[in-house]
């Protein structure tokens, strides 16, 4: 049954319990405590400084790049979806505009690219495995747990825009329904 929406914002404590209980843990406090643990052990990577130069600005990119795109989705969530990134406290609206015309997972596609970039950045192998931990795991967590959860909530709406915006490859042109 489709959640009922009061249209109101919720309140701003809520948007920071769900930031610092989500990409907060997942982009800086892991990725912190996996390179603790790297440097304790001594599994550090030596790098030729060439490719250590080129790995230090890819990482940067990927991580501002990510960032932005992690905040732009944020940001739609509160003024078009009425609700928090949290699962626990979900947007009551369907958002589609923005990145979401393009691609059905924008928000995990800016975490994905500021992980990679952390990986990068750091040359640390204990964040790649991170990433390909994290990623896997978001594969299973979107296609069996969240998507069913946007088709009960949703209804018919959230079918007719899974039918045309593709879970994680962008298309080229933003999806819009009834061509708005």
């Amino acid at each position: 049954m489709p959640r009922k929406s009061s249209g109101k914002l919720k309140p701003p404590w809520r948007h920071v319990v769900a930031v610092l209980a989500l990409p907060m843990i997942v982009t800086l406090v892991a990725p912190a405590l996996i390179l603790v643990l790297q440097a304790r052990l001594g599994w550090q990577v030596a790098i030729p400084p060439i490719l250590r130069w080129t790995l230090m600005a890819l990482g940067a990119f990927l991580v501002l790049g990510g960032l932005g795109l992690m905040a732009w989705t944020i940001s739609l969530f509160v003024r078009v979806g009425r609700g928090t990134l949290a699962p626990w406290d979900p947007p009551s609206r369907l958002v589609i505009v923005g990145p979401y015309g393009h691609v059905r997972n924008p928000m995990m596609t800016g975490v994905f690219a500021v992980l990679a970039g952390e990986a990068a950045l750091f040359g640390s192998w204990g964040l790649l495995i991170w990433v390909v931990v994290f990623v896997v795991g978001n594969l299973g967590w979107v296609r069996y747990w969240e998507e069913p959860d946007l088709r009960r909530r949703f209804g018919q709406e959230y079918r007719t825009y899974q039918r045309h915006v593709p879970r994680w490859i962008p298309r080229f042109k933003p999806w819009r329904p009834h061509g708005e």
